[in-house]
């Protein structure tokens, strides 16, 4: 997950709609590059777009979380 993507975005007040509104793609490729799922890169334009629109280095939206795991499957 791209939890810097995602928190930047919040931080914004914008909703994943007004995001993929705002680089002209689709709803569905924007959940895509936030969530990169599967491991989608996205283009560079719209990284670049996005650095612009939340004032973050796209280095640091592009960053990748592991998915962290319920505390129920910690013990397995």
């Amino acid at each position: 997950m791209r939890k810097n993507l995602k928190e930047a975005r919040q931080r914004a007040g914008m909703t994943q709609q007004e995001v993929a509104k705002y680089l002209g793609v689709t709803l569905r490729s924007y959940q895509r590059l936030e969530s990169n799922i599967p491991q989608f890169l996205g283009r560079i334009k719209h990284w670049d777009a996005l650095e612009d629109l939340f004032g973050i280095h796209q280095r640091v939206l592009r960053q990748v979380f592991p998915i962290q795991k319920n505390s129920e499957d910690k013990g397995k």
